[in-house]
């Protein structure tokens, strides 16, 4: 199995069996463990997958089936079933569409929070991250009290400008960067902020 989503994976169950199920990650109040418990009830428990949003109508019960699939398959067994999609992602290229965000996002997740050295991605990837976030910018930058200009170094197609309006912000990187940024990971994406704007940027709730 290639593309960029399986390649996303076997970092993330590499990140997860090298950390240990007590390490932290960047996923507030969740463990190595807790967090592969997520990507696996995500992708295998479609019974839960209304809740997998932190504090949706369905949290409490989603959370149950996570505890529920660490004490049964264990923590090794969860990791494992992360690396290879299962069989109704492996249709044409549905698993890239659907979880490469979804496994770069986790796997720094548990990269950044061990201290564990920075990766690279090529062009391509970084396209396709670009592509993705220009289609959904404007909702995760909805709550930004400023006018957020996000500047990709790494490929063309020019600036977005997104939020709320008022003073400008103006935020340079990877697109792979930008993307950490606006899934309200600020504090450990790697970019160049500028402009007045700033601090509406840092105050706001970025996300879905």
């Amino acid at each position: 199995m290639t593309g960029r989503a399986a390649a996303e994976r076997a970092a993330l169950a590499d990140a997860l069996t090298t950390v240990g199920p007590d390490a932290p990650t960047l996923c507030e109040g969740w463990t190595a463990a807790d967090l592969a418990a997520h990507v696996y009830v995500r992708e295998h428990r479609p019974d839960a997958t209304a809740g997998v949003l932190p504090l949706g109508p369905l949290s409490s019960y989603t959370e149950r089936i996570m505890r529920s699939a660490l004490r049964v398959h264990g923590f090794a067994a969860l990791v494992e079933a992360i690396r290879t999609a299962p069989p109704w992602l492996r249709i044409g290229r549905v698993d890239d569409a659907v979880n490469t965000v979804e496994m770069f996002v986790h796997t720094e997740d548990v990269r950044r929070a061990n201290g564990m050295p920075a990766r690279t991605h090529d062009d391509a990837f970084e396209t396709a991250i670009w592509r993705r976030l220009s289609r959904q910018a404007r909702l995760s930058f909805r709550r930004v009290a400023a006018t957020v200009t996000l500047t990709p170094t790494v490929v063309g197609g020019g600036s977005t400008a997104v939020g709320k309006g008022g003073p400008a912000v103006t935020v340079t990187g990877p697109p792979s960067e930008l993307l950490l940024l606006a899934y309200n990971r600020k504090e450990h994406a790697r970019l160049t902020i500028a402009g007045p704007g700033a601090e509406a940027l840092r105050d706001a709730k970025l996300g879905m």
